[in-house]
């Protein structure tokens, strides 16, 4: 490693340069509309009996909200900036915005909610897996 490859941090120091790769961005810009999907969860029917309605719990539905924005602010900072952090934040986050749909599998819902469930976690799944693919490198073959 040489010195061209290293980047100067705010504390002086120097880290090891991250660049995204296509399959990187393609797994942000998943995980990003995946986000974005979820911001307005918060103003769905809840299923909390009041009004008759079915749905998921206010608290799922919160929290869904939440973790969209926090998607979207994790995905727009290690797209502009390259940061790792963001990276496996947005990740993390998109777990568990994914294992917060999941019991929609266990109760009486319609085929199609299952469905885009089923969707959601792939999708989620898929994302997670290219932001978090490294980087290719070429080796030698010695033979």
């Amino acid at each position: 490693m040489t010195t061209s490859d290293l980047t100067h941090t705010s504390r002086g120091r120097f880290a090891p340069h991250f660049s995204l790769t296509g399959r990187n961005r393609a797994g942000l810009i998943a995980t990003f509309v995946l986000g974005v999907i979820n911001i307005p969860s918060v103003g769905m029917p809840s299923g909390d009996g009041s009004d008759g309605s079915d749905g998921p719990p206010v608290g799922v539905l919160v929290l869904d909200s939440i973790c969209g924005v926090i998607m979207v602010v994790a995905c727009a900072i290690a797209w502009r900036q390259g940061k790792r952090a963001a990276v496996r934040i947005a990740a993390g986050v998109s777990i568990l915005q994914a294992l917060s749909a999941v019991p929609a599998f266990f109760v009486d819902v319609d085929a199609w909610v299952k469905v885009l469930v089923a969707v959601v976690v792939v999708v989620t799944f898929v994302g997670v897996v290219l932001m978090l693919s490294p980087e290719r490198r070429n080796t030698a073959v010695l033979d």
